[in-house]
């Protein structure tokens, strides 16, 4: 299953799970974003092709890191005594993919752990110890 998706004047061919750099924005890491603008979804032999956008489709993504590139131009014209070094920055930002949706899907909501109760807890290291105990007068 992959989607292209249009952010900015660039396009991104993604599936669930790929990190993708993009454009840099100002969003902290861990935020959601969404990308409303697909153009393009595939699964198996299931292809939507937008005209120009596939309606009520969407990307959902989390924001992961803000990394940049430095690149260095150097400029050299030998016997003429000319050297320039300049250098340039770029950031990005670099974001998962969490959810490929069509019209009308929702992401599956956060997994929760079922919480243990303080006496469930006690008991458990209760019976831990009760063992390390039981085993320590078995070997001797």
């Amino acid at each position: 299953m992959y989607a292209i998706f249009e952010d900015g004047s660039r396009q991104y061919r993604v599936s669930e799970g790929d990190v993708v750099r993009l454009d840099y924005r100002e969003a902290e890491v861990g935020t959601q974003l969404e990308f409303p603008r697909v153009l393009l979804y595939q699964k198996d032999q299931d292809t939507q092709i937008g005209q120009p956008l596939l309606d009520g489709a969407r990307i959902v993504a989390d924001v992961v890191a803000h990394p940049s590139t430095k690149l260095y131009i150097q400029h050299f014209r030998r016997r003429k005594n000319y050297r320039r070094l300049k250098g340039h920055r770029q950031p990005y930002t670099q974001v998962q993919i969490r959810w490929i949706l069509l019209k009308g899907q929702e992401p599956p909501p956060p997994s929760e752990e079922p919480e243990t109760n303080a006496e469930d807890q006690e008991e458990e290291e209760e019976q831990e110890t009760e063992g390390a105990e039981g085993e320590e007068t078995g070997e001797k």
